[in-house]
């Protein structure tokens, strides 16, 4: 069975969605249609990169994910389709495939299917619905466009560490206002382990991980590793970035202190 995945900036206030599956479904009435999300800010690549990587992996493989934003065609950011583990993503080329692939990529294409009229603004509906299309229809990605060499390379804050902790940032706010961090559980377990540490968060602090949001009060801050692995910082049943005050790109410290003599360490997993 056939997977189409959309990603995009256009909200659901237009008809630009519905349009786009309109023209898959002419030509695919059985295909399987998921909205990953159409409330990506406008032109935000780092973000729907975050949420396209997070999302894709879930799917089948030979699934088709259309990502519908920055779409303007250039010499600069060439209209692709990307083969990445096992999947095919088909969008412009602003360097979001470099923050969605972890590892290197299986094969790139420069997307040659002619616009069906002589209007470019709407290209995921008139060349990326096509080539996801003959993607689902079985043909080869050779087939839609010439042999592409190097993808645009945009590089996301790394977190850093050393002896005495990590620094990272806040990435990314999901829709209950937990604050994603950059800080992968596997850094964080290479660097700080099973010694106490503290996270600085502004002027709040946290001291260990939780498994689950119901292991502090109700309105309380905690730690937990998220299904994506990554730390984050929330208020069980509130809303941590608007209380906390704290937004993308904000700083977050952990901290290794300092064992009391005699003291035993707390286990964090």
């Amino acid at each position: 069975m056939a997977i189409i995945t959309l990603t995009s900036d256009w909200g659901d206030s237009d008809y630009y969605t519905a349009a786009v599956k309109g023209r898959i479904l002419q030509e695919l009435p059985d295909v399987v249609i998921v909205d990953i999300t159409h409330h990506i800010p406008p032109f935000d690549s780092t973000r729907a990169a975050y949420i396209l990587r997070n999302a894709y992996r879930n799917f089948p493989k030979g699934s088709v994910h259309i990502i519908g934003l920055n779409t303007e065609e250039t010499i600069e950011n060439p209209h692709l389709v990307v083969q990445y583990d096992g999947h095919y993503f088909i969008g412009a080329d602003d360097g979001i495939f470099s923050l969605i692939f972890e590892k290197e990529y299986e094969k790139a294409v420069i997307l040659e299917i002619p616009q069906e009229n002589g209007i470019f603004s709407f290209s995921t509906r008139d060349r990326f619905a096509k080539a996801a299309i003959m993607l689902s229809q079985g043909t080869a990605i050779e087939e839609l466009g010439e042999a592409h060499s190097s993808l645009i390379q945009k590089i996301s804050f790394e977190p850093t560490s050393n002896k005495q902790g990590i620094r990272g940032m806040i990435i990314h706010v999901d829709p209950y206002e937990n604050l994603i961090t950059n800080i992968s559980k596997k850094l964080f377990e290479d660097v700080i382990g099973t010694k106490s540490f503290q996270l600085n968060i502004k002027r709040y602090t946290c001291k260990k991980i939780s498994e689950s949001y119901s292991d502090v009060g109700e309105g309380e801050l905690l730690c937990l590793f998220g299904s994506n692995n990554l730390l984050q910082i929330s208020l069980n049943r509130a809303n941590a970035a608007s209380l906390l005050g704290v937004t993308l790109k904000d700083s977050v410290h952990v901290v290794l202190v300092p064992e009391k003599e005699g003291q035993d360490r707390p286990s964090l997993f």
